[in-house]
């Protein structure tokens, strides 16, 4: 089984990207953030045509969340369901006949350390927490992708001094996410490979890329039960290559 996480940082430029690597990689799921369109905007047609369910909560202009699947899901959640005034349209969760549950994540940005913003990115990471407490258990079959916003360690930094206690890289940030994984789930990359460097995002800005002046956000979570089966995480740097590319990479877990 192959599951990937990808930004796609706009669905509407990148359709005919994510098309291509529908084709080229053919994962059994797919759950991709910022889509950046209402749910009628998102190319439903083709992406069924590829041979995908599409589960899509999505959102004019900005944010929206999508889990593109092989199997038909037998159950769909749209956010939390937690009562709270936010429409924010990022997260959504896809149970499968299978036993397996995706839920896909796209965590605020936070935009300033001690702002607003990073106030609510914080209350929405202990949201998220309270959200798999209510509804799993470290027992079951359970996968939580997506852009997290934060790198969680220094590794996952280019430059760690540049970046400390900066917006992605603050402690606060690092623990609302720590708390999150200790709901019984696993960084699927750090795990298989705790001394290696990766990044899953480069700024369009300064030469990010191409310096390779990047941060590891792009996360695969997972539960013991699917963790044991884990045999390989990859990130897929071509596509932050070639011509309107998204400034985040796919991330690829093979189970």
């Amino acid at each position: 089984m192959k599951i990937v996480t990808w930004n796609v940082n706009s669905v509407t430029p990148r359709k005919e990207r994510l098309l291509a690597f529908l084709a080229r990689e053919a994962p059994d799921v797919i759950c991709i953030q910022e889509l950046k369109c209402v749910d009628e905007k998102f190319p439903l047609a083709e992406i069924t045509a590829a041979g995908y369910h599409a589960t899509v909560y999505g959102q004019k202009t900005y944010n929206g969340v999508a889990i593109l699947s092989r199997e038909a899901p037998i159950e769909v959640e749209r956010g939390m369901g937690d009562g709270a005034a936010d429409d924010a349209a990022r997260l959504v969760t896809a149970r499968f006949a299978s036993g397996l549950s995706v839920v896909c994540a796209y965590v605020p940005n936070g935009q300033e350390v001690g702002s607003d913003k990073y106030r609510y990115k914080l209350g929405w990471l202990e949201r998220c927490r309270a959200y798999l407490d209510r509804r799993f258990s470290p027992k079951d079959r359970l996968v939580v992708v997506g852009d997290f916003n934060v790198a969680p360690r220094d590794l996952d930094v280019h430059d760690p001094d540049a970046w400390y206690e900066k917006i992605l890289c603050s402690t606060s940030e690092r623990m609302g996410l720590a708390k999150l994984i200790d709901f019984g789930l696993v960084d699927t990359f750090a795990s298989l490979y705790p001394g290696k460097q990766a990044f899953t995002w480069w700024d369009y800005r300064m030469l990010g890329f191409p310096k390779n002046h990047g941060l590891r956000i792009d996360l695969i979570l997972a539960t013991e039960p699917m963790v044991t089966k884990l045999s390989e995480v990859r990130v897929d740097r071509d596509e932050r290559k070639g011509e309107k590319p998204s400034d985040h990479a796919p991330v690829i877990a093979s189970f």
